[in-house]
């Protein structure tokens, strides 16, 4: 099996896991390439001879062929690691360094049965929905899509004005300090700290969520993915900010965004012991009422 490792850094105490990590790749003779600054970090407080020697620092040389990518940190890494997979389609796993973990839902403490499992075929292939993109501009280059979500803010301390419509219909013209486009995967992340709601990923839909909008009767609203949606922003600065997952860009107020469900899905790695339900219970701590 050939698979890839991503990572960035990770504390001290997360160091035996990446050993144990790696021992369970050796013993199953798995063919691993590894993104370079991460191995170079990991050499760089390793005594142990890291055995892997294969490298790659871009999507361009990640091997097409790939049949996993792992992803070793928490969701923001994630993030980070789905270009390098998102167009050739390879399935892709997150291991949590870190604390919450939506995305990167592979607790340290699992990591053995996770890739047992994952050895013996046990697992499945989720396809989850991203959001496609675009601007005149081309702001972003080929990478105008979203795992998670769009957001539009303000980039200083005057609200902004984003006039919205679907499928050339108009929504509402939110005076706010920034809308969020998120889809099911991303409702647990941004758009879930601003009130919108929590959707099971396969529900087909987006979620439009303002962000400290400035009349309270505006509320998130989740309407179909099959639609086009238009954003028009008027700032008083001239310019506004537009994030796509963990990439931002300062965009003049005159671009108009066009967003859409992207034609092709990202791969994640399901296994038979991860669900989502769980994940709720286990991150947000759902069930732990004294009553239940």
């Amino acid at each position: 099996m050939k698979i890839a490792l991503y990572g960035k850094t990770f504390t001290p105490g997360f160091y035996p896991y990446i050993q144990k990590l790696f021992g369970i790749l050796a013993d199953n003779k798995a063919e691993v390439s590894i993104y370079k600054p991460f191995l170079d970090f990991v050499k760089a407080r390793s005594t142990k001879k890291t055995t892997f020697t294969q490298e790659f620092t871009s999507e361009k040389d990640l091997h097409p062929d790939t049949d996993l990518l792992i992803s070793i940190g928490g969701d923001g890494t994630f993030l980070e690691s789905v270009p390098l997979v998102f167009l050739k389609k390879i399935p892709i796993i997150g291991i949590n360094s870190g604390r919450m973990g939506f995305l990167a839902n592979i607790s340290k403490e699992d990591i053995e049965s996770a890739l047992c499992s994952i050895f013996k075929g046990e697992h499945q292939i989720e396809q989850r929905t991203m959001i496609h993109f675009e601007t005149p501009e081309d702001i972003f280059g080929d990478m105008n899509f979203a795992l998670n979500e769009i957001t539009i803010q303000k980039n200083n301390a005057s609200m902004i004005t984003i006039d919205a419509y679907v499928d050339n219909e108009f929504l509402n013209t939110y005076w706010t300090d920034g809308l969020i486009v998120s889809t099911p995967t991303g409702s647990t992340a941004y758009s879930l700290s601003v009130g919108g709601p929590i959707v099971v990923p396969g529900s087909g839909c987006f979620i439009i969520a303002p962000i400290a909008s400035h009349n309270l009767t505006v509320r998130p609203i989740v309407i179909p993915d099959h639609v086009q949606i238009k954003l028009t922003v008027n700032s008083r600065s001239g310019q506004y900010l537009v994030t796509a997952d963990n990439r931002t860009q300062l965009v003049d107020a005159s671009v108009q965004f066009t967003i859409s469900k992207s034609e092709c899905v990202l791969n994640m790695i399901k296994l038979p012991t991860t669900h989502f339900y769980s994940t709720i219970q286990n991150k947000l701590m759902w069930g732990m009422d004294k009553r239940n």
